[in-house]
């Protein structure tokens, strides 16, 4: 089987047409939707962009590989110490390390390793192509890059190419000719005046006001980032500015597909399209970054498109995306590595059976210290730094009813919270149990004086 991994950066589920979004970004994703199976409740385990792809890539959380922020001790993946042999457990054990055990051909189209000095994340790759642009690069230049190897290869049996657009990603910078497709387009429904004017009080990390002050000092050379967020519809400037690099993206993806199709494989091509976080949209307060555990920035889409695969089916159970390893193992016959913490959903894409988990623990420390629990409707983020955010210890958002977490209701609901603590507080326990290790990242954050970002901010 042939796979190809659409790794779409900083992408919310809920803005593509097939999650029920009201514009039309997506029409390409859409159409892998109506032929795959769509997780509505899939998320990363790690966040933002250094800890989801090292979870996602190693099959472990954070706290177990190390990886939880974007600074410090804790930006680089644990060693194996005296236990290591000639070579190390992550070349055999990382997802695309797995893969090539099996007779795959393993390929990353990006720039993400030497953006972060991420060197692990290549563990398993047979092939890494740079294009040398560190995150900034735009999918025109990605996509021949991507059609070329195609054209070598994607006839051949038994190849894992990932493939990373980063168009959604902060700065926006769609090329200028492709206009604003989204111009008389209404905003989200959610986002009135009156919650315009309340965020526009907010002097914190990636606020109306700090996005403002970014514009000035950071994207000033991009012209879709000219324009002071002053009155409510300045907020265009970040939605569909936001929108239209989807809808951008979306449009090489279209045509990466349509490479598949010329070359006759797309039917014997399993199409996984993920993202490795989302990207706050006016939740808690942030505008167009990832620096937070909540629903924002963990929920994230997958769609898989199986040849054998179930078609246009939706499956709600709650899942990581560390999941993923041991899926794509079960799916090709091959046992879950001892190393890894996902569980196989592989039932779901092919049978439509439940595999989902009864709650998840997300963690984020790049640019604020935060657990959150998500279970039921609910979600609760415990915070341990709050990136000078303003954050309370606790917030509680029933996801059902405030999706777009406006509401904190955890002085209301101590019944909700207890629960939260103890499955929170279970799966530490678990996590500090199967582990030679002592020490808990987030703490190694906390010691070294706080989130990277978060000191950055501060200066």
């Amino acid at each position: 089987m042939r796979i190809l991994y659409l790794d779409l950066d900083s992408l919310r589920p809920d803005h593509l047409g097939c999650y029920g979004y009201h514009r039309n970004t997506s029409p390409n994703i859409d159409e892998m939707a109506k032929e795959g199976v769509r997780f509505s409740n899939y998320y990363c385990s790690d966040a933002p962009c250094l800890p989801s792809r090292s979870a996602l890539m190693s099959g472990q959380f954070g706290i177990h590989n190390g990886v939880v922020g974007h600074g410090g001790t804790a930006a680089d993946m644990r060693r194996e110490g005296s236990s290591r042999g000639f070579s190390d457990r992550l070349g055999r054990d990382s997802l695309p390390g797995t893969l090539r055990q099996l007779g795959y051909k393993t390929t990353t189209i990006s720039t993400f390793a030497e953006r972060h000095s991420a060197w692990t994340f290549n563990a398993g790759f047979n092939e890494v192509l740079n294009i040398g642009a560190r995150g900034g690069e735009s999918a025109e230049q990605v996509l021949p890059v991507a059609l070329k190897w195609l054209e070598d290869n994607g006839a051949a049996d038994n190849w894992f190419l990932h493939l990373n657009f980063w168009d959604p990603h902060t700065p926006y910078r769609t090329p200028e000719e492709y206009g604003d497709p989204f111009a008389n387009d209404p905003l989200p429904e959610w986002l009135t005046e009156d919650v315009f004017h309340q965020h526009k009080q907010k002097v914190v990390q990636h606020s109306i006001d700090h996005m403002n002050e970014l514009a000035k000092t950071h994207y000033y050379k991009w012209p879709r980032h000219g324009k002071q967020v002053k009155e409510y519809d300045d907020l265009r400037m970040i939605i569909d500015h936001y929108d239209c690099a989807i809808r951008y993206m979306d449009d090489h993806v279209g045509q990466v597909l349509k490479m598949l199709a010329t070359l006759g494989v797309m039917e014997d091509t399993a199409i996984l399209i993920s993202a490795d976080h989302g990207e706050n949209m006016g939740e808690l307060g942030i505008y167009a970054e990832h620096g937070t555990a909540d629903q924002g920035t963990c929920h994230i889409p997958m769609i898989i498109r199986l040849p054998n695969g179930l078609k246009g089916t939706v499956d709600d159970g709650l899942h990581y995306h560390l999941d993923l390893a041991p899926t794509l193992a079960s799916l090709l016959g091959a046992s879950k590595a001892e190393s890894w913490d996902g569980q196989s959903f592989s039932d779901s894409i092919v049978m439509g059976l439940p595999t989902g988990r009864d709650y998840l623990v997300l963690s984020q420390c790049a640019h604020v210290c935060q657990r959150s629990v998500r279970f039921g409707d609910w979600l609760y983020i415990r915070s341990y730094h709050d990136g000078h955010n303003g954050f309370p210890k606790e917030m509680l958002y029933n996801l059902a009813e405030d999706p777009y977490e406006q509401n904190n209701l955890a002085m209301d609901r101590r019944d909700i919270c207890k629960d939260a603590v103890y499955f929170l507080n279970e799966w530490h326990d678990e996590m500090m149990e199967t582990m030679a290790f002592d020490v808990d990242p987030l703490w190694t954050v906390m010691r070294e004086g706080g989130p990277l970002h978060a000191k950055e901010f501060k200066k």
